[in-house]
């Protein structure tokens, strides 16, 4: 949360509370039937995608990899907001395929689900196209970043990522989330 969001609300809670402290006795005599239900704004930890979003309809293998970095994403003991993050990479990257060297249409030496490069030290050919390795070297590139709960989603993969396309990522957020919604708990 930046700054002034954070003393905006903290200010709202302690209004709040005061509110309550001296209004507590006088509401304890109050007419229950003269009471009205009040609307609460909630604020929810994952921002809305951004721009124009893309939907691809995954096969068996693909729906197997995605499930693969939540499992990852869980064992590393982070929320399904990094799980978000990392599907829209993957997504972006390799549409969710676990891509092995592609010949003339590889792009240096990346492979995987996140076409990570071992010449850029994120593993072997053989880690790197482990789902559930590639999956724990991007989360960790991902907690090295200050803030990255709270970032835009495309900010947050392109400082893991240093893409040359560094806004491709926002695309896939809504599709991600999908995804974890629907495989989190399964």
């Amino acid at each position: 949360m930046n700054t002034i969001f954070r003393k905006s609300m903290l200010s709202v809670a302690g209004l709040a509370f005061a509110g309550g402290v001296f209004a507590g006795p006088i509401a304890a005599h109050a007419n229950p039937v003269d009471a009205k239900p009040v609307a609460v704004a909630v604020q929810t930890s994952a921002p809305k995608p951004q721009g124009d979003q893309s939907h691809i309809t995954l096969n068996g293998e693909q729906t197997a990899n995605a499930k693969a970095i939540i499992a990852a994403t869980k064992k590393a003991g982070l929320p399904e907001r990094a799980a978000v993050i990392s599907i829209a990479t993957s997504l972006q990257e390799s549409k969710l395929d676990n891509l092995g060297h592609l010949g003339d249409a590889n792009d240096h030496d990346s492979l995987g689900l996140f076409q990570q490069r071992p010449s850029s030290g994120w593993g072997t050919p053989e880690q790197i196209t482990n789902p559930e390795y590639s999956t724990t070297a991007f989360l960790k590139g991902l907690r090295q970043i200050d803030g990255w709960q709270d970032m835009p989603l495309t900010d947050a993969a392109q400082t893991v990522q240093v893409s040359a396309y560094p806004d491709a990522y926002a695309q896939w957020e809504q599709q991600a989330t999908d995804l974890v919604t629907q495989h989190w708990n399964s």
